[in-house]
């Protein structure tokens, strides 16, 4: 039975182990910029997937993502030694890099959602002077439907009294 409960702290305690080593532990520059994500662990917690993303050195610069994923694959062994001495399992989880997409994913979603905002401006200054293209108001007055004998049904001849029933 897989305890799911202990896979979650393990994948937390792992995520923890890794950031810190790469932060004080690792002196590779090509790790400099890589902030751990998130980590999953499989059920039989043989294995970790260790989500990461990479910041540029400023705003205007792309991060380069090719040197930090050799850099991680370069030091993939000590980081491993590192889980296991931290985790104290019986055996220590091989550790796959995966680049977290969820940032690029946010960004992409967040320029969508501006272009929206302006074509609902567009829409709303369009509408803002537009006239309807008939009556204004075209349902002032109710429809009537004329009755086989010329009068109409629902309604009276103009200027004439309804006829009081007996």
């Amino acid at each position: 039975m897989v305890d799911q409960a202990r896979a979650r702290k393990l994948s937390k305690r792992i995520a923890a182990i890794v950031a810190t080593a790469i932060d004080h532990e690792i002196k590779d520059p090509r790790l400099a910029f890589v902030t751990i994500t998130d980590t999953k662990v499989t059920a039989d917690l043989h294995d970790a997937t260790v989500y990461y993303t990479v910041m540029g050195e400023d705003l205007d610069t792309p991060p380069d993502l090719q040197a930090a994923a050799a850099g991680l694959e370069k030091a993939k062994g000590v980081l491993r030694s590192k889980v296991g001495a931290g985790t104290g399992v019986r055996y220590t989880p091989t550790l796959t890099f995966v680049t977290d997409t969820v940032p690029d994913t946010a960004r992409h979603m967040e320029d969508l959602l501006e272009r929206a905002r302006v074509a609902d401006e567009e829409l709303a200054r369009a509408r803002a002077n537009a006239k309807p293209a008939g009556d204004p108001d075209p349902y002032k007055a109710p429809r009537e439907v004329a009755d086989t004998d010329g009068h109409s049904a629902g309604s009276t001849p103009a200027g004439v009294e309804p006829a009081e029933a007996d």
